[in-house]
């Protein structure tokens, strides 16, 4: 029952890292090539359109799983640490 509490709670981290992504995106303090970085996480995040369909077993879900959590892992390091700060600020509120 503990592992699915922690699924659950990885999963609300990952949204709201999404929305900080989004807002990165918005941000004009933040690096155009940041900015591009953040467009595509946040367009992959929502398209239907997957890299793997997610009709096939296992390997469907396995991109989603995988890149969008690196994805968001790799613009959260680009942006700049004292912008960072204030995501992550906005993002626990």
């Amino acid at each position: 029952m503990q592992t699915i509490a922690v699924w659950k709670e990885w999963a609300r981290r990952l949204k709201q890292d999404v929305h900080a992504v989004y807002r990165a995106y918005r941000d004009p303090r933040i690096p155009w090539y940041t900015r591009l970085l953040a467009v595509l996480v946040v367009g992959y995040a929502c398209s239907p359109i997957d890299l793997i369909p997610d009709f096939i077993p296992v390997l469907g879900y396995l991109d989603d799983l995988i890149l969008l959590p690196l994805g968001i892992a790799l613009v959260l390091r680009m942006i700049p640490p004292d912008i960072r700060a204030e995501y992550v600020e906005k993002r626990d509120t």
